[in-house]
């Protein structure tokens, strides 16, 4: 039975947070593991909606903060599916934070982040097929295939070390 087509320009997410005194360390800017539980937030919300199932996140690929995100300073996080397999998807995020004051914005972080679908016993399910339509979206699948093979050749490299038992 072939799987369903799903755009991927449906899953995009666009999400904003505000950032407060609790979500900053000694230095005013934010802690990183908020702005990645924020990723993480926008990303799921846009693989749930590519695949109409809940999700787990997997893994956390290639993740650059790029410049600090200040105390009072407004984080607008973008997330979009990049890529479909059988059962797992990669979404793209994208932050740029703003000064409320001045409206000027930074490009601040980004990620790739994979997650698989799963049913209410917790098993995997399969996905939609990606439809990509746009040039941009196209490069990014392309993009994405690359990351794809680069990370099951590093789940099988440090498979065969553990059963070596040497250190990877």
């Amino acid at each position: 039975m072939a799987r369903k087509r799903q755009a991927v320009s449906l899953s995009k997410t666009i999400m904003t947070e505000l950032v407060l005194p609790n979500h900053t360390n000694a230095l005013g800017t934010a802690f990183g593991g908020v702005i990645v539980s924020w990723m993480d937030i926008a990303a799921a919300i846009a693989a749930q909606r590519f695949c109409g199932s809940s999700v787990v996140t997997a893994s956390i690929d290639a993740l650059h903060f790029l410049s600090p995100v200040k105390l009072g300073h407004v984080v607008n996080l973008v997330a979009q599916v990049n890529y479909a397999g059988r059962t797992s998807m990669e979404v793209g995020v994208r932050i740029d934070a703003e000064n409320p004051i001045s409206g000027e914005r930074t490009y601040t972080a980004k990620a790739y982040l994979t997650f698989v679908a799963i049913d209410e016993t917790g098993n995997a399910v399969t996905v939609p097929e990606a439809l990509v339509e746009s040039d941009d979206e196209q490069r990014r699948y392309r993009q994405a295939e690359i990351r794809r093979k680069a990370r099951l050749e590093l789940a099988r490299e440090l498979k065969q070390a553990q059963r070596e038992k040497r250190p990877a």
